[in-house]
């Protein structure tokens, strides 16, 4: 996307409204002093809009033209003015009033460019040296470049520069956490195996742990994947080795509340089987999954200090990390795992399954986004896709297989599966988002958020509220100084900037809720994947009960002050561990929670092809194969017949182990067999 000369002189009047150059401290006179027009780069904002649904371009591209028009002025009852030509105070007035605006289309404007502006220019640095507003934040940046050993990639990716056609046994579409685990397994088994991934190959220097730059290599939509009213933001990983390239590290076993749920409600008995106990076991053995890891970072320590001291049980998460020392290089940078990891620690499809099925002599193409599957009299016989070289030149790729497992997560695996013409009325329906919101807190002593375990310590409290299995989970999130630019509500451009000048003694807790309603993934004439969700009644009760519970923990940990989740920053004031305005706290439930009032997240998404018995409302067997059509597999959390309440990358990797046990044993249906030249299926396994 490009811009013209007047939306240009447009971003930079946002930019220099959302962090504004004020006076300040003597100390950090150049925090103050410096604009956001001097840390935001317009050419980064063209591409993050370039990544967004065509619907959601246009839009955009109308909230520039009402910013350049003095109609502009009936919005918020100013001056009938273009933004750039307001006053300094005019422009920061206008922001204020959309962010409480009764329409939610200027809410969502608002956001959309708040998140924008701050993230860019809070996470953003130049590739040698850092932001300059790092030192007064108290943010280290990037560690040393020698802290990490640069090593040859030990997987060879197909690099096609012409029309091409494969041919294969199985056709894995999607390397993460389910189609890494089938792909490792089918090679290893000998099948002829070929993976399909849209994003690229990133390896030991490739994560150079700077915050914009990887989010917007590694994470779908460049990291501003978002619902289509703007009010969640959704973390994909979309990288050789999806979601768990940049998860968090945390390995966390399916509940077996939940799996009793998903068997008896779902008609999905092997969920409580010994074979399922089986898969679950494999892909821990594989990742290392342990908790040996030698210390938490502080924030998790609070979470452990606080809820101990109000009664509450607290549990150790297992990890899924290998060759881990008490080195201050290792603690520091586990830190920066959601933007990949540079060491080599932490045990990925990346480093353990994809390895393997490479070594087996699978085939591997990164770069590569799968338009369809292809189909033929009811059986998946292929895909069509097209690969993008490294100078950005677009080559088609046809691939001919026997069977097609999509694994591209819960978002675009029913976004593909729709455009390639299945119709089942449950296909994108029932999503799940473990809806998150932050609760932070100020502590008097050094926080220093980004370094150590992103999460290591959980409290499991409230995960069953009012007799059900439904409620919420008190974890950590990575905190660096992007992300959290985008969580802290703006309020006005100097209450946003002393937040962030405080942040290295900030911790904060995240409240995952377990929804029990779900949205929809839908696509447009484009075939894009669309996301639609509203935080249901039901669900928002057990949020802010989590995020009561969290505020109490951050006061008996010894926080001083503590930020409710809401867009009005609703604060709760702290002596002694004694909170002194509780009253805050009991009106939160009774603060309006329109969407984009406050700030919403996920980093799991789940059940839009749920598995089930039922194939009127289930769109996939227990086999993992689509009851539509044959030979087309789904292994991904997309399957899960609701969502799992807890990180869901273990359970993806034993449902994708349990589909993988299958595949092996069973034939291929119909004459698709003979369809692709090579030999019956039949014969490669043994």
């Amino acid at each position: 996307m490009t811009f013209t000369e007047a939306q240009r002189e447009t971003l930079l009047a946002l930019a220099d409204t959302f962090i504004p150059a004020m006076d300040g401290p003597a100390e950090h006179a150049a925090y103050w002093q410096r604009r956001g027009s001097e840390g935001v780069n317009i050419n980064q904002i063209a591409e993050v809009v370039a990544e967004q649904p065509a619907s959601a371009q246009a839009e955009f591209r109308k909230l520039l033209n009402l910013l350049d028009t003095p109609t502009l002025g009936i919005t918020w009852f100013g001056p009938l003015r273009p933004f750039s030509r307001l006053q300094s105070a005019q422009r920061e007035k206008l922001l204020q009033s959309w962010s409480q605006s009764n329409l939610p289309q200027l809410r969502k404007g608002f956001h959309a460019l708040r998140k924008l502006f701050v993230f860019l220019y809070y996470g953003g640095s130049a590739r040698e040296g850092g932001n300059p507003v790092w030192p007064s934040i108290g943010y280290a940046g990037p560690m040393p470049a020698d802290a990490v050993v640069d090593v040859p990639k030990p997987i060879q990716t197909l690099q096609p520069t012409q029309a091409v056609t494969y041919e294969c046994d199985v056709l894995v579409i999607g390397s993460g956490a389910g189609g890494g685990v089938v792909a490792g397994e089918l090679a290893a088994a000998g099948h002829d195996v070929l993976v399909l991934e849209k994003g690229p190959y990133c390896h030991g220097c490739d994560f150079t742990q700077r915050e914009v730059d990887m989010l917007g290599k590694l994470y779908d939509g460049k990291g501003t994947l978002s619902t289509q009213d703007g009010s969640i933001s959704v973390l994909a990983g979309s990288c050789l080795g999806g979601g768990t390239t940049v998860n968090w590290a945390g390995a966390f076993r399916t509940p077996d509340y939940v799996l009793q749920e998903w068997a008896r409600e779902h008609r999905v008995p092997h969920f409580t089987s010994l074979d399922f106990k089986k898969s679950l076991d494999a892909v821990s053995r594989a990742l290392s999954v342990n908790i040996d890891y030698t210390r938490h970072n502080r924030q998790n320590q609070a979470l452990w200090d606080g809820s101990t001291k109000l009664g509450q049980e607290v549990k150790l998460i297992p990890r899924n990390e290998k060759g881990l020392t008490d080195s201050e290089t290792h603690f520091r940078g586990l830190g920066y795992s959601t933007m990949g990891d540079a060491y080599g620690i932490k045990q990925g499809t990346l480093n353990t399954y994809l390895l393997q099925a490479f070594r087996h002599g699978a085939r591997l193409l990164a770069d590569t986004r799968v338009e369809r599957v292809t189909v033929a009299s009811g059986r998946a016989t292929g895909a069509e896709a097209v690969h993008t070289t490294a100078s950005g030149q677009h080559i088609r790729v046809t691939v001919r297989a026997r069977r097609v497992v999509v694994a591209g997560g819960a978002i675009q695996t029913p976004a593909l599966l729709l455009r390639s013409g299945l119709r089942h009325p449950h296909l994108g329906r029932h999503l799940n988002l473990h809806p998150t919101v932050v609760v932070s807190g100020l502590y008097q002593q050094a926080m220093e958020p980004w370094f150590g375990p992103s999460m290591s310590v959980v409290n499991d409290c409230f995960t069953m509220l009012n007799g059900t299995n439904y409620g919420a989970k008190l974890e950590t999130p990575p905190a660096h100084t992007g992300l959290m630019s985008m969580v802290l509500p703006w309020l006005s451009g100097a209450q946003h900037k002393q937040l962030m000048q405080q942040a290295a003694h900030m911790g904060s807790f995240i409240v995952l809720t377990r929804d029990r309603d779900g949205g929809r993934v839908s696509i447009d004439k484009h075939g894009q994947a669309l996301i639609d969700y509203t935080l249901s009644e039901h669900d928002r009760g057990n949020m802010l009960t989590g995020a009561r519970a969290a505020a109490e923990i951050h006061a008996a940990a010894g926080a001083h002050t503590v930020f409710l989740p809401h867009g009005s920053l609703p604060t709760l004031h702290i002596q002694n561990s004694h909170i002194q305005n509780p009253q805050v706290l009991d009106q939160l439930p009774h603060l309006s929670w329109k969407p984009n009032q406050y700030g919403l997240y996920s980093a799991h998404q789940m059940s839009t092809c749920r598995m089930g018995g039922d194939s009127f409302t289930h769109p996939i067997g227990p086999t993992g194969e689509t009851y539509e059509v044959k030979n087309l597999f789904v292994a991904d959390a997309s399957a899960f017949p609701a969502c799992s309440g807890v990180n869901p990358m273990l359970t993806i990797m034993a449902l994708a182990h349990h589909t993988a046990q299958h595949l092996k044993t069973s034939g291929v249906v119909g004459p698709a067999a003979s369809s692709v030249g090579t030999a019956p299926l039949a014969a490669a396994t043994s």
